[in-house]
């Protein structure tokens, strides 16, 4: 059975961008740090049972795909700093470079999503993140231990009995501590695309509750479980 969602994995990528990496202060380690890891053992998986699935392999200290053009803050579309609080370059980056990097990685990313939302076999499109086990620096909720599963509607991006079943599934499968719009309730891709069709937002914690290739297993079975309640 193919599952009836668009699966969008924008925080996966480790690679640093020709265009960026004469200034890159940051090291391998650093960049892993500042995205979702383990998001790719998690949700590639994913690929061959849903509908329609997209990610990047740039590095969101580099480039955010979850974050507005006009987001030029610290930890905006364009990072000076990330999460962490680490300087993303040597010298500051050059606006020349910044609309090159939006213009190469950004905005092809949300038109994929845009054609991908059209296809008939999607119903649900599902931001895929992991977080870090406590709130960092930059985070809404510094120094906070997080739950192993958050997920987002913020503003009704998606049905909220679609939400509350997902929500549900994951409980069935791993217990209670799995949350609905704290302490994300979802970014700028649920947003900017929930105009095309429903969107929600997939954070799981990056706490050791489970491996990362059990954490795939959990979600697998907890699309599945949502597809047939569907």
């Amino acid at each position: 059975m193919t599952l009836p969602f668009l699966v969008s994995v924008p925080h996966a990528g480790l690679t640093v961008p020709p265009e960026a990496a004469p200034g890159c202060a940051l090291t391998p380690r650093e960049i892993a740090e500042d995205g979702d890891e383990g998001a790719a053992e998690i949700y590639l998986g994913l690929k061959p049972i849903v509908a329609a699935f997209h990610a990047t392999d740039i590095a969101r200290a580099i480039v955010d795909m979850n974050r507005s053009e006009g987001d030029r803050s610290r930890d905006g579309i364009v990072k000076t700093h990330t999460c962490w609080n680490v300087p993303v370059y040597r010298t500051p980056l050059s606006e020349d470079v910044a609309r090159r990097l939006i213009e190469r990685y950004h905005r092809p990313y949300h038109r994929m999503l845009t054609e991908l939302a059209a296809g008939q076999a999607v119903r649900l499109a599902v931001d895929c993140h992991t977080m870090a086990a406590t709130g960092p620096p930059v985070g809404p909720d510094k120094g906070k231990e997080r739950p192993w599963v958050c997920l987002g509607c913020s503003d009704g991006t998606c049905p909220q009995d679609w939400i509350a079943a997902l929500k549900s599934c994951f409980e069935e499968l791993i217990g209670p501590n799995v949350t609905i719009n704290d302490p994300f309730s979802g970014g700028y891709i649920t947003r900017q695309h929930s105009t095309e069709m429903p969107w929600l937002q997939l954070e799981l914690s990056r706490a050791p509750f489970l491996s990362d290739l059990e954490k795939g297993r959990i979600v697998r079975a907890a699309f599945t479980a949502l597809a047939e309640r569907m």
